[in-house]
């Protein structure tokens, strides 16, 4: 989930900013040992949305994803695969998706940031609200009474009612705290500035406490008892106890860092990012298993044992049981 310049471009910044003795960073090689090739894996379905696919939700029976040429949210048959409808955004899907209260919630950019409502029976845009995401690649989340967006760059966290459309409450977190996650009675929210994953009890809005995390943390998912953030600074996954918000394992993937996604299944965490598509993680062990590198990848969810996975640079998306 990410707007990246070239490899070639990075490269020659860096070597005009950096001095003759100081080498930039190597590309991160991932894990060799366990690497198996991305084209070995067969879809069981797959769809070309747009010129770019990214972002992906799943509600019962359906999933959905966003796109780019054109921007739109697409609606695909959960069993099959099967696209049946897209529906047209007033601007790019850029900041997730989440489900709730009856409607797909899209945080877009553009010319005019907002936040977009679906409503999921009819295929329709009900409603789009003036209150704008943080940025590209900051996140939104459901609770049981509201929709939780990072409004700004500073760590206002808006809690808005989905009858009214109206901003309730504003948090107030570390400076960089972008992405939130709804997960047993908390709003967790990542700081890619401060390396911390915040706390906030969803009822009060009251923050309860902080966990230092690995480096430029951004994207979060939660399963087996645990928290589980992607950070992008050194491509490694930070586990954290739901219970005690203690920080109980580092696990090094070697991946390159910007962009990517992380979700829970079947016991199993499942990171992707662009040219290492999927890294399957055991939760048990918090041990790598597997590493599938190639072209694709870049936002997911699992259903169960089947992997929703986007190819950001092809505009698609792949039906995968690893």
């Amino acid at each position: 989930m990410v707007r990246l310049p070239t490899i070639r471009a990075l490269l020659t910044v860096a070597a005009l900013i950096l001095p003759p003795t100081v080498q930039a960073d190597e590309p991160k090689p991932g894990l060799p040992a366990l690497q198996r090739p991305f084209a070995d894996l067969t879809p069981s379905a797959k769809v070309t949305l747009g010129k770019t696919a990214d972002w992906v939700q799943l509600t019962p029976g359906a999933v959905w994803i966003g796109s780019t040429g054109p921007e739109a949210l697409h609606h695909l048959d959960r069993k099959s695969g099967k696209l049946v409808a897209s529906i047209a955004l007033p601007g790019e899907a850029c900041a997730g998706l989440t489900a709730g209260f009856g409607g797909i919630w899209v945080p877009l950019c553009g010319d005019h940031p907002a936040l977009a409502q679906i409503d999921i029976k009819g295929n329709r845009l009900s409603n789009v609200l003036p209150i704008a995401s943080a940025g590209a690649e900051g996140g939104i989340a459901a609770s049981d009474d509201s929709i939780w967006m990072a409004t700004d760059a500073e760590g206002s966290l808006a809690r808005i009612n989905p009858k009214t459309g109206k901003i309730r409450q504003i948090v107030k977190l570390t400076a960089g705290s972008f992405n939130p996650l709804f997960s047993d009675g908390i709003i967790w929210v990542t700081s890619i500035e401060h390396d911390l994953l915040t706390a906030v009890n969803a009822k009060s809005g009251r923050v309860i406490g902080t966990t230092p995390v690995g480096p430029k943390p951004r994207f979060l998912t939660a399963g087996a008892g645990a928290i589980w953030t992607l950070n992008q600074g050194d491509g490694s996954v930070t586990r954290v106890d739901i219970k005690s918000r203690r920080r109980i394992a580092d696990i090094p993937l070697g991946l390159p860092g910007p962009g990517g996604d992380i979700a829970y299944g079947d016991g199993k965490v499942w990171v992707t990012m662009m040219e290492f598509p999927l890294t399957e993680i055991d939760a048990d062990s918090n041990q790598p298993i597997a590493q599938w590198v190639g072209p694709g990848g870049d936002s997911l969810k699992v259903d169960g044992k089947r992997i929703w996975l986007t190819d950001y640079k092809a505009g698609s998306v792949s039906l995968l049981l690893p």
